[in-house]
């Protein structure tokens, strides 16, 4: 599915496969997507708390994002029913680092859901789409990617990673149908951020994160970034030179 202008999308001929949509922003965004009348699949581990998010209205194909096969049994399934035209990856892990340490079984964690968990995905749904040669790929980063941070190590660098991973995918594919697309929230209210002690500057919920989704969806931005005050905070940040950032930064470490 290319992207269009919010004009020529019609969300009723249209489907979506949302990845970790259980809680949070996927959620969110998949009750989004039903009520403006697309056809939604949702994937997460827990049948229970799918069905829950469905309330009838949508398909539910649990699954884990590490379980490579189960989601390839997904995706050829929705292929073969036409019904592979936007996939969101929404699965993500989160866990603040301990100060001065360094754990490398919670750096893995990161590292199995939110890159090796990513790929899983990718390898499921990027053969169909490029034999169709049509296909709208989205993965839920984060503006902590941008730039390195105090207590998160894992969570920050495997960010940066699918930023990078999707920059490049963008490039690979820039003559063919197929579009992959970036989001990057600043502090979203979830489950997810919800153990967070520490201040979170212009927070806001996943009924209102979805919306701006929603609304990137319906554009030809290759990245989604909001709100805009942590996107402009964090585009400038990127700016910052290395030993100031590393002042900067040091006195909240």
């Amino acid at each position: 599915m290319a992207v269009g202008n919010r004009e020529e999308m019609n969300w009723s001929r249209r489907s979506a496969w949302i990845i970790g949509a259980s809680t949070g922003i996927g959620a969110a965004l998949a009750k989004e997507l039903a009520n403006a009348g697309c056809q939604v699949t949702i994937t997460a581990r827990n049948e229970e708390v799918l069905n829950q998010v469905s309330q009838l209205r949508m398909s539910v194909k649990p699954a884990d994002i590490n379980n490579a096969e189960a989601l390839g049994a997904i995706a050829n399934e929705l292929s073969a029913a036409g019904r592979l035209d936007l996939v969101v990856v929404a699965a993500g892990y989160w866990k603040r680092d301990d100060p001065l340490e360094f754990n490398a079984e919670e750096f893995r964690r990161h590292v199995e859901t939110n890159l090796l968990g990513l790929s899983n995905v990718l390898e499921s749904v990027i053969p169909p789409m490029k034999k169709a040669n049509k296909g709208h790929v989205v993965v839920l980063s984060s503006v902590a990617g941008y730039r390195g941070m105090p207590g998160s190590l894992g969570y920050g660098a495997t960010k940066a990673a699918q930023i990078n991973l999707f920059e490049a995918l963008r490039a690979t594919f820039n003559k063919t149908g197929i579009t992959f697309q970036t989001v990057s929230p600043g502090f979203v209210e979830t489950p997810m951020t919800s153990t967070n002690t520490f201040p979170m500057p212009f927070l806001i919920s996943s009924e209102e994160a979805a919306k701006h989704i929603l609304r990137g969806l319906e554009s030809s931005k290759p990245e989604i970034v909001f709100p805009w005050q942590m996107a402009v905070a964090m585009k400038i940040a990127k700016f910052i030179p290395q030993r100031l950032w590393v002042k900067l930064l040091g006195r909240n470490a």
